[in-house]
């Protein structure tokens, strides 16, 4: 197997439910040692965020599925850092590590003086990523950050939905995700760095910097438009035709982009004349007249199924698609050839199927080495790698400071 880009670099991942777990995990992929700490006995919180269950090879329930999603190629040792025994563990893993990833509120480390600044001062190499839902020293700090208080706060929901309908998060923890993402990309930076100075530093990220951050153009559109987003469907403020349609058979999704498509697009369709229209001739002409267009490109779709639509736009290169089910689009044959489904073999479930990790590097691919573990999977062999003695681990394991699967 090909070393991956981070082969050697260790990840202590004391984060929990989605946005730092699926961190720690695209580290994991491409390489990185990651220990995922958990608490003994319940672990991450996502374990229990079912339905639905995962179904155990002796056909028992397992975990949630939710947990699944963000918990590869790590391994699991369960501590409990509330005892002085923990943190005694918890400190020769930080002399370890190369990156910790954390998701508490500010001051709760620090009860055990296990916050940044306490840890960073006797390990000033190690990068240190902080994940809250509003950052530390803002004026929300002490708050919890749930994505979908992220996504009502930021403004993501005011523009999703339909007009005059009520805000709708996203299908997806758009707001953790983006936010994992984001914090890889810090820590990917903050290790250069490292390598130029040997210095490391704080990452302080927050769930809201990023949600507004991922307003992009709807964020530009008040900045630097003066004009406020409004929620408008499936349709969208700046390009027309540019949403789903209705055919003989079912929605389909149609998007196009610039004026020379929409030529392609009216001469497919037998609309050439549309292309020539001053109502429809440039991109902001058809925004101007939308209440027009839009019902006249219904009227011409209705009239033939999906399934005679989608392969002519598919061969004039008119960008338009099927609205696939989660379940359709994961076994697509597109995901197929792109190999976005992992199947990895589990000692107690037999199998697990994940979602593979989107970046297709060449030289150091993503790798799939673990399956997400069981709380304390790894406990007693992360132990005896930090040079803890047989004893010293039973010692813990008796007095409940570790858990073991």
């Amino acid at each position: 197997m090909t070393a991956g880009a981070l082969d050697g670099v260790r990840v202590l991942d004391l984060s929990r439910v989605l946005a730092g777990p699926y961190a720690a995990q695209m580290l994991g992929d491409l390489g990185a040692d990651v220990i995922k700490v958990e608490r003994p006995g319940r672990g991450d919180d996502t374990r229990h965020w079912g339905p639905p269950w995962v179904t155990r090879a002796d056909g028992g329930q397992g975990d949630a599925s939710y947990y699944y999603a963000c918990n590869r190629n790590k391994r699991s040792l369960a501590l409990d850092f509330q005892q002085a025994q923990g943190q005694a563990v918890l400190r020769r893993l930080f002399c370890w590590a190369d990156i910790v990833i954390e998701n508490y509120k500010g001051g709760d480390l620090a009860r055990f003086g296990l916050d940044q600044a306490s840890v960073r001062a006797a390990h000033p190499g190690l990068v240190w990523c902080s994940i809250t839902g509003f950052g530390h020293g803002s004026p929300d700090a002490h708050r919890a950050g749930y994505d979908f208080m992220i996504q009502a706060e930021s403004g993501i929901m005011d523009i999703t939905g339909e007009p005059g309908g009520r805000p709708l998060r996203a299908g997806v923890a758009v707001a953790d995700l983006t936010t994992g993402m984001m914090s890889v990309t810090a820590i990917l930076a903050a290790l250069r760095h490292k390598e130029r100075t040997g210095e490391g530093q704080h990452i302080d990220m927050a769930l809201f910097d990023v949600a507004l951050g991922w307003l992009a153009n709807q964020g530009s559109s008040w900045l630097m438009g003066g004009v406020e987003p409004v929620r408008m469907g499936n349709s969208h403020p700046s390009i027309v035709p540019y949403q789903d349609f209705p055919t003989a058979s079912g929605p389909i999704a149609l998007a196009v982009g610039n004026d020379h498509q929409f030529g392609i697009f009216a001469r497919a369709v037998g609309r050439a004349e549309w292309a020539t229209d001053p109502r429809f001739a440039s991109s902001a002409a058809r925004v101007a007249h939308r209440a027009e267009l839009v019902p006249m490109v219904e009227a011409v779709l209705k009239t033939r199924p999906a399934e005679a639509w989608l392969p002519l736009f598919a061969q004039a290169q008119v960008p338009a698609g099927p609205i696939a089910t989660v379940r359709q689009a994961l076994d697509s044959g597109q995901s197929q050839a792109r190999g976005l489904v992992v199947e990895q073999p589990h000692p107690v479930l037999g199998k697990v199927r994940t979602v593979a990790q989107p970046l297709a590097l060449t030289g150091t691919p993503p790798s799939y080495r673990r399956p997400p573990p069981g709380v304390g999977e790894h406990s007693r062999e992360i132990l005896a790698e930090l040079g803890l003695a047989a004893a010293e681990i039973e010692a813990l394991l008796a007095d409940g400071v570790v858990g073991a699967a």
